[in-house]
């Protein structure tokens, strides 16, 4: 178990005072559609009936998200009346009143409390030595690493989204797991998918994780599973909390006859293998193999330009397109490759489950295997991958590494979300700050060994220096601005797909070479 937390904990409040402090400074900052879309949402739950919500289309952003965050949506409309009432008309689009903003941008922190509750708890899950000071314990460069992290802060508090609420409801889940309160980490889990569905990406570790560790009750000497140890009163008990909660989400649909509908909304396989703009995984790289194929096959006229598809996949556009040269992907083939990738980490807490840790190593590799293979992928699930692995970090030399990797390469990558000049310098200062800590604070944790970084890796993470200099200064200059505006998101999102491959074969290694007691390293 976890040694005692040490009684003052005034660090703690400080910081997420002072991180509150800094979300409001950004109220006015640049906002995205995302911001549109959130206020439709709070519109048409307060303003139509229930049996309307997922056919309402006056808006191009129509409700995507599962029903449970359609009824949170729905709550926050009662608040937001008192703010600005034209803020609920459906028909009111784009609408952005000084109220309007005030009231989102608040709402946002708020909900943040549940991320501020989940990192308190993960905190009392660590192992720590007494005697420390701050920038020596675990709890303090946690806190920081999550509450603290570059890529919530721009994604939620300037982008606009409730993601900081989302991932407090997952490492509550987790931390509850650690706890050994394996019910309530599996509602608080079935309430997460209910919310926002992307989470389905770590679904696998949490289910054989919990017939592994919870319906099973007893292990043979050497760890491996004891089928007599088999409890049906406990399997029972999960599937109740599941499908309850299931039912009361989509059971309102369901008995209006509307759950194609709902799932025809939160499951669009018509916008294609990519988003507009690249996330920096396995089909960026495919992408731009095929790209320079399509070059390359012109030039030594192996392939007639005319004949080439035409459709862009840097122009914006997110509908179905077709490769030039290499295979177009269908989604049932990035499901294969997203279900492959995941399937040795899932093997491994099966006969090796390693307790909550094993888990929590799994559901990375979950989260990171469904970001380099699934479908239409958005930049921004990143940060389900750097978040959870903030708490291996603090513990584990060898994640700490990996975890530095990540979230740089990461949170860089998310820099093309905030395109606007006036928020260039908040983004650059941010990142330097959150990067800067990092590094200073897991040195300082796992100061036996020396650097935490070969320099292979290091020169790899100074590179996107000069990329962002090319990318933000140089190439706005030059002549080809106008003609390939998209070539430094193609860039950024290729260079830092080459990071996050890396880091995933890292975690495999890590994963399947070293068990997690005999690989960790303790601290001085």
């Amino acid at each position: 178990m976890a040694a005692p937390m040490p009684n003052d904990h005034s660090w703690f409040f400080a910081l997420a005072l002072c991180v509150s402090f800094l979300k409001c400074l950004l109220i006015n900052a640049y906002h995205s559609t995302d911001f549109e879309v959130h206020r439709n949402w709070l519109a048409l739950t307060h303003s139509l009936p229930v049996s309307q919500w997922y056919y309402e289309a006056t808006s191009e952003w129509t409700l995507d998200y599962p029903p449970l965050f359609a009824w949170f949506e729905y709550g926050l409309s009662h608040i937001a009346r008192f703010f600005d009432k034209e803020m609920l008309v459906v028909q009111n689009l784009n609408y952005a009143s000084p109220a309007t903003v005030l009231f989102q941008r608040l709402s946002v922190i708020a909900a943040d409390v549940v991320l501020m509750y989940a990192v308190k708890e993960c905190c009392k899950c660590l192992r720590e030595d007494k005697g420390k000071d701050l920038m020596g314990k675990p709890s303090f460069i946690l806190t920081v690493l999550v509450l603290w992290n570059f890529g919530l802060l721009i994604v939620d508090h300037i982008h606009f989204q409730y993601n900081g609420f989302l991932f407090g409801v997952l490492l509550l889940s987790i931390a509850r797991h650690f706890q050994n309160r394996h019910l309530e980490g599996a509602l608080l889990f079935s309430i997460l998918l209910n919310l926002k569905h992307i989470y389905l990406y770590i679904a696998p570790a949490y289910g054989i994780f919990l017939l592994r560790c919870f319906c099973f009750t007893q292990n043979n000497a050497d760890g491996s599973l004891q089928w007599r140890g088999f409890s049906l009163l406990r399997l029972v008990a999960l599937g109740t909390i599941v499908l309850t909660t299931f039912a009361v989400s989509f059971g309102p649909f369901i008995a209006l006859g509307q759950l194609p509908q709902v799932l025809s909304r939160l499951f669009p396989f018509k916008r294609g293998l990519c988003h507009a703009y690249w996330a920096p995984n396995i089909w960026a790289l495919y992408n731009i193999a095929d790209k320079a194929f399509s070059i390359l096959g012109v030039k030594l006229k192996l392939l007639d330009m005319n004949k080439l598809p035409k459709a862009s996949m840097t122009g914006g556009l997110v509908q179905e397109f077709q490769h030039s040269v290499l295979p177009s992907v269908s989604p049932l083939a990035t499901l294969a490759c997203t279900l492959l990738s995941v399937l040795p980490a899932l093997l491994r807490i099966w006969h090796r489950p390693d307790g909550a840790r094993g888990f929590l190593r799994c559901l990375v590799i979950c989260a990171l295997g469904s970001f380099m293979f699934g479908w239409h992928v958005h930049e921004k699930a990143i940060l389900m991958v750097i978040l959870p692995l903030s708490l291996l970090a603090v513990e584990s030399r060898e994640d700490a590494r990996i975890f530095l990797i990540l979230s740089i390469t990461g949170h860089y990558s998310l820099f093309p979300l905030l395109f606007t000049t006036q928020e260039l310098p908040i983004k650059i200062f941010l990142m330097l700050l959150f990067t800067i800590f990092s590094f200073t604070s897991l040195k300082t944790l796992f100061r036996k060994g020396g650097s935490l970084l070969n320099p292979l890796e290091a020169t790899y993470l100074w590179g996107l220096v000069p990329l962002e200099l090319v990318c933000e200064f140089a190439y706005p200059l030059t002549v080809w601005q106008k003609t390939f505006p998209f070539l430094p998101l193609m860039f950024t999102s290729v260079y830092c797909a080459l990071g996050v491959t890396y880091a995933f074969i890292r975690l495999y290694i890590s994963l399947l070479t070293c068990s997690d007691t005999t690989k960790r390293v303790k601290t001085q």
